[in-house]
């Protein structure tokens, strides 16, 4: 209880010092963005969010985790959730496969689409998501500066190229994350905030099973988690889940579009004609 405690807290730090300190394109996002011209836009977002999570509450975390991912990529600029006909797209790359709730992310839109057409893009929509996502499973909450664009381009060679992969040793990371303007504290609590959510077997199952080529095991990993691991993960396994944290159950200025940049797409999962 302690250490969700303190996740909770180290969390709510990183989203007010993202909120706070700007880091690259981005001047123009602000608080109330759509207080004129959709005043109940975040209150829509919230009800969608807590209709949806009262019944499939493990939607929350891959809903955290698409925003991130998508702000890694071009910024946040909703681009992962664009769709290509060639298969080309951030949302094709491997890493990308396995994210959900893209179906929650066009609901959304749909009930925002009907109060306000035309005017909340699908980026913000990301961040505000994330944002209440985590509320509504007992996480922090934090007032979301909105008044982002919404890019045209979707490549999953970006993704390919931008995206951390889970073998990523210490010094890769701290470099992505200095490439976006974040810091090793940053990048400390947002691995923290993967013990919301769950890992698929084949994320870390050469670190239980041959970890240096020899069939041996990551020697830095507690032991009883091993065993622990082990039961559920089997080698090869590819489709089995296991939580990050047994027991326990960002980022949102990065490169974003605003102004004349991008447009708000009609629909999420395809530029506007």
């Amino acid at each position: 209880m302690a250490t969700r405690k303190l996740f909770l807290v180290l969390f709510l730090q990183l989203i007010m010092f993202v909120v706070l300190n700007p880091v690259y394109g981005q001047e123009r996002l602000k608080l109330g963005f759509y207080e004129k011209s959709c005043p109940e836009a975040e209150a829509i977002v919230k009800k969608v969010m807590v209709e949806t999570l009262s019944k499939a509450p493990t939607l929350a975390a891959p809903l955290i985790r698409m925003h991130f991912h998508d702000c890694f990529v071009r910024g946040c600029d909703g681009s992962v959730l664009l769709s290509s006909s060639t298969n080309q797209a951030e949302k094709d790359f491997a890493s990308n496969l396995n994210l959900r709730g893209f179906q929650i992310i066009d609901r959304v839109k749909s009930a925002l689409e009907k109060a306000c057409p035309g005017v909340v893009s699908c980026a913000d929509i990301l961040a505000l998501v994330a944002r209440d996502a985590t509320a509504t499973i007992k996480g922090p909450s934090w007032e979301v500066e909105t008044g982002r664009k919404d890019g045209r381009v979707s490549s999953e060679i970006e993704a390919h190229e931008n995206l951390v992969p889970p073998t990523a040793n210490i010094t890769q990371l701290i470099r992505s994350f200095q490439e976006r303007g974040l810091s090793i504290k940053d990048l400390v609590v947002l691995s923290g905030a993967h013990t919301v959510g769950t890992s698929h077997c084949y994320s870390f199952n050469y670190r239980l099973y041959n970890f240096t080529g020899k069939g041996d095991t990551d020697p830095n990993l507690d032991p009883n988690y091993i065993k622990r691991l082990k039961n559920k993960c089997k080698p090869g396994d590819n489709t089995t889940l296991v939580e990050m944290n047994p027991g326990s159950f960002k980022m949102g200025r990065i490169g974003v579009l605003t102004g004349k940049a991008g447009e708000i797409r009609k629909q999420c999962s395809k530029v506007n004609k």
